[in-house]
């Protein structure tokens, strides 16, 4: 490897860095992020390998990696501070106050600033797919982003460290992703590449496949493209291929009646070229170095147990035939295996991830409807919408003596949001300086300023400028998903975190035993996830089910300010009867916690505060 070049550069990349098993010397995210830096030939970033620990062989890494690729390899403790409080990989503006960190959101960012720098490759912003929104999503809310971004690269790399000579099972994950693999395609114009497809097989005499009735998740129903040799192309590949070449498709004319007039249910499905559907994105190069290491070993030991994913392996043979994709990963030491053509397995149904619910709750005799009857219940057992009263209903900040930076007027919005915004803060404000002691780190999650964590760029990028015209350099802005924050702090603070963050928020502050404050937004979003099942309190779970919790939910959202008054007071004790839920989940881990409305009421449709504090 070459030294790092003299000259500064602006940000910093830091990847981690441990050997791992033969053949894969480095961790998933780290061959991910440099294949990635490869296929997009970014020189912007100083790309440094931090040691996980002290003693770590770096000899192997000469082997592998090219001579092209400039990194250095540093320590932990060599590590900036505010990347010592996050989890790898992460990126760092100079002068080292803020932070990107995390998979998706560090990816994100290498593609933003590779076509910032060569703009004239628009296939590098492609990647970011349809609306620009691919792995945009948090894998707290989205299952393929969590698949992604998460579960894939940690079940190869257990995958590769547990594998003996005896068949091991082949992680649920891998089969959940060739479950992908067989699920119609939706694009934004689909209807009208369902019907070439349908053209395209009439012409050739083929006997027209319907999408009616046909199962969905079923991975032995889909035969796998057949690969570009030849001139038997489908279209699905025509028009992945033709957008890779920077070439448009050919300008069709009008189509034969027969095909305009066929019925949406009886147009051929769209069938995957690539993980997203027909389109090479940066879920594609995520995948690869995982699906790679993880065939290197099953070829090698276990080759009859490729016949289990057929669509698996032709994406993985198809995605080499991507301009630039051999050389980049032949740079990152991945070193592409010629597979034995896989047929498909007998046909096997696949329950869909996306379609498993909870049966139980489906059919649950005690469900009976409607807000009224839910709370009727809770009220049985002796639970009400009861609010803690305000402690200060009066206080406010001296916005007048304050830099005109600090006011919400700067963030470009409405004179009467601004004022509204102003109310809100003015709330959280005394409750922080209520709790807070003199060295005290607090941290706002979900900021839209003490450490800001956000996952929109946007919102940092602003606050990050009105505190440069502040001066204030005691501000740390951290891009992330708050699972990527390992950092301690004292005082949690969330203003209108949507859905689940607001849990998220609440659940990272007690595993820091920090105090929190937090204002919960966008109830109709709760839903269970990987990390929360509702309701969340053994009080309440003795009570709801988690149909007649998302009653709550759903109503708690009908509080906006055009709503007759009697509903918004139903949809205002919903509100509470769910914060309720989340203080006393919070209270059986040894919290004092209150619900209390902030004032005045009138700052915001969604005016609960939960305020915690360790006891």
């Amino acid at each position: 490897m070459k030294g790092i070049k003299n000259s500064p550069t602006e940000e910093s990349l830091y990847l981690e860095y441990s050997h791992q098993t033969e053949g894969c010397i480095l961790p998933l995210h780290t061959s991910v992020a440099l294949f990635l830096l490869s296929y997009c030939d970014c020189k912007v970033f100083t790309v440094c390998l931090v040691l996980s620990e002290e003693n770590a062989d770096t000899s192997l890494l000469r082997e592998v990696l090219s001579q092209d690729l400039d990194i250095q390899v540093i320590s932990r403790q060599a590590l900036p501070p505010i990347v010592q409080n996050c989890c790898l990989p992460a990126v760092v503006e100079q002068p080292d106050v803020f932070c990107r960190a995390g998979l998706a959101v560090v990816l994100r960012h290498i593609i933003q600033k590779s076509y910032e720098a060569e703009p004239s490759r628009k296939e590098i912003l492609e990647l970011l797919g349809f609306k620009k929104t691919c792995l945009k999503a948090c894998a707290e809310v989205s299952q393929w982003t969590r698949l992604c971004e998460l579960t894939i690269p940690l079940a190869v790399e257990n995958f590769l460290q547990e594998s003996s000579d005896q068949p091991p099972a082949i992680p649920e994950e891998i089969l959940q992703l060739e479950r992908k693999l067989s699920e119609p395609v939706r694009v934004h114009n689909d209807d009208k590449l369902r019907r070439q497809k349908l053209k395209q097989q009439k012409t050739a005499g083929v006997k027209p496949q319907s999408s009616k009735g046909k199962p969905r998740g079923n991975a032995g129903t889909q035969q796998p493209c057949k690969e570009l040799a030849g001139s038997s192309k489908s279209l699905e590949l025509k028009v992945a291929f033709s957008k890779l070449t920077v070439q448009d498709t050919a300008a069709t004319n009008r189509e034969p009646s027969d095909i305009r007039k066929a019925k949406t249910s009886d147009l051929p499905p769209l069938e995957h070229v690539f993980a997203e559907g027909l389109y090479f994105t940066l879920a594609d190069i995520v995948l690869l170095p995982c699906v790679h290491h993880f065939l290197v070993i099953i070829c090698k030991k276990f080759s009859e147990k490729l016949e289990q994913f057929p669509l698996l392996a032709s994406w993985y043979q198809r995605i080499q035939e991507v301009p630039k994709v051999k050389t980049a990963a032949f740079k990152c030491g991945i070193h592409f295996l010629c597979l034995p053509e896989v047929l498909n397995s007998a046909s096997k149904s696949h329950l869909n991830s996306n379609e498993v619910i909870a049966v139980e709750e489906q059919n649950d005799p005690l469900f009976t409807g409607g807000p009224r009857p839910t709370m009727t219940k809770l009220m049985e057992k002796g639970i009400e919408a009861m609010f803690s009263p305000h402690p200060c209903p009066s206080w406010t900040l001296d916005w007048n003596s304050l830099p005109a930076a600090v006011s919400p007027k700067e963030g470009k919005m409405s004179t009467d949001r601004a004022l509204r915004k102003q109310q809100q803060l003015n709330n959280l404000v005394y409750m922080v300086l209520n709790q807070a002691k003199p060295g005290d780190r607090i941290v706002d999650f979900c900021s839209g300023g003490v450490i800001l964590i956000e996952n929109k760029e946007l919102s940092l990028i602003r606050a990050k400028k009105r505190s440069d015209e502040l001066g204030l350099s005691n501000i740390w802005f951290i891009q992330a998903n708050m699972e990527y924050f390992t950092g301690m702090f004292n005082i949690g603070v969330a203003l209108h975190a949507c859905g689940v963050a607001t849990d998220m928020v609440i659940e990272h502050c007690i595993q820091t035993r920090a105090s929190f404050i937090t204002c919960p937004c966008c109830y109709g979003f709760i839903q269970n996830t990987s990390k929360f099942n509702f309701p969340k309190s053994e009080k309440f779970k003795k009570t709801l089910s988690y149909k007649e919790h998302m009653i709550l939910c759903r109503f708690a959202d009908q509080t906006a300010v055009q709503l007759p008054p009697q509903r918004r007071l139903i949809g205002k004790q919903c509100m509470c009867l769910v914060d309720m839920d989340r203080a006393t989940a919070a209270e059986e881990h040894s919290y004092s916690v209150q619900v209390i409305s902030m004032e005045p009421e009138s700052c915001s449709p969604k005016n609960n505060m939960i305020v915690g504090v360790p006891i």
